[in-house]
C-alpha cells in the first residue's frame, strides 16, 4: 500500500464517520436522519431517498413526499421498523415526522453513540496504518527500498494517521456540541 493509497483510504474513513454522525439526532430536523432507512419496494430493499422527496419545512418536522403515492404505507412501515425512533404521521399524501425535544438522558445516549462511531473510525484508520506499514516493511525486506526510505515513509504514514485521527476527534467534538446544545 502506497502513502497516497493510505491517505485516500483514511480520508474515505473520515467521510464515512461523518456520515455516521449525520444519522444521530440532535434535536433539530435533518433529512440525513433517514439515510439508513431501507424500504422493501417491490421485493427489493431501496433507500428512502430514491422513493421520496425528503424536506425539513421547520426545525422540528421532516416531511416525506413519496413519488409514488401507493408506497406511502410501506414507507411508513419501514420508518417505524427502523432505529430512527420517530413516530410517523400519515395524512394520505405525505408523511410527517415530528422531532421531539431531546431529554438529557437521550442526549447522553447520543453522545455515547457518537463516541462509538468516532472510535470505530479511529480503529479503521489505525488498521490502514498497520497495513501500510506491513507493506513498507515487506518492501524493505525485499530490498526494494532502503532502511532510511522505509523509516521516512513510516514517519510520513504516522503523520497522516495523526492528521486523520485529529479530524475525527474534531468532528466528534462538533457533534457532541450539536447534541448537547439545547
Amino acid at each position: 500500500m502506497k502513502l497516497a493509497e493510505a491517505q485516500e483510504t483514511m480520508q474515505k474513513t473520515v467521510e464515512s464517520t461523518q456520515r455516521a454522525f449525520n444519522t444521530i439526532r440532535t434535536g433539530r430536523a435533518n433529512a440525513s436522519l433517514l439515510d439508513k432507512v431501507q424500504v422493501e419496494y417491490y421485493g427489493t430493499p431501496t433507500s428512502l431517498k430514491s422513493l421520496a422527496n425528503i424536506s425539513t419545512p421547520d426545525s422540528s418536522t421532516i416531511l416525506i413526499q413519496p413519488y409514488d403515492k401507493s408506497s406511502l404505507n410501506i414507507i411508513e412501515k419501514a420508518i417505524s421498523l427502523s432505529d430512527v425512533g420517530l413516530t410517523t404521521n400519515n395524512d394520505g399524501t405525505v408523511i410527517r415526522l415530528n422531532i421531539p425535544p431531546l431529554t438529557s438522558d437521550r442526549r447522553k445516549e447520543f453522545v455515547k453513540l457518537a463516541a462509538k462511531y468516532a472510535e470505530e473510525g479511529r480503529v479503521a484508520i489505525r488498521n490502514i496504518r498497520r497495513d501500510a506499514i506491513d507493506s513498507i516493511r515487506k518492501q524493505e525486506k525485499n530490498a526494494e527500498i532502503s532502511e532510511d526510505e522505509s523509516r521516512d515513509q513510516q514517519d510520513k504514514l504516522q503523520k497522516l494517521t495523526n492528521k486523520h485521527t485529529e479530524k475525527i476527534d474534531h468532528l466528534l467534538a462538533e457533534k457532541e456540541k450539536d447534541i448537547t446544545t439545547v
